[in-house]
């Protein structure tokens, strides 16, 4: 299994929302939870846009994260979760 991806959220105000449908975006991610350290994978909505912000529960533990997540205009997702109490 590869490394979880822990990219940043990126500035994002010279992206054209518009031009990202959704269509061939990435629909899952491996992440590691924050509080537990396990590595989970999470189902991803490429049709919520192409930046977007959510919480999620950590499978495994159960503590929130607030995930976030951008596409870039191939489709491409970064992803980041980061505790919910942070």
């Amino acid at each position: 299994m590869p490394p979880p991806r822990k990219t940043p959220p990126s500035d994002r105000d010279d992206f054209d929302d518009d031009a990202f449908d959704g269509s061939d975006g990435e629909t899952e991610a491996t992440v590691e939870c924050p509080y537990c350290g396990e590595a989970v994978e999470i189902t991803l909505d490429p049709d919520g846009g192409a930046t977007q912000q959510y919480v999620q529960d950590c499978e495994v533990c159960c503590r929130p994260w607030q995930v976030h997540v951008s596409y870039d205009t191939d489709g491409h997702a970064s992803v980041s979760v980061t505790a919910q109490d942070d």
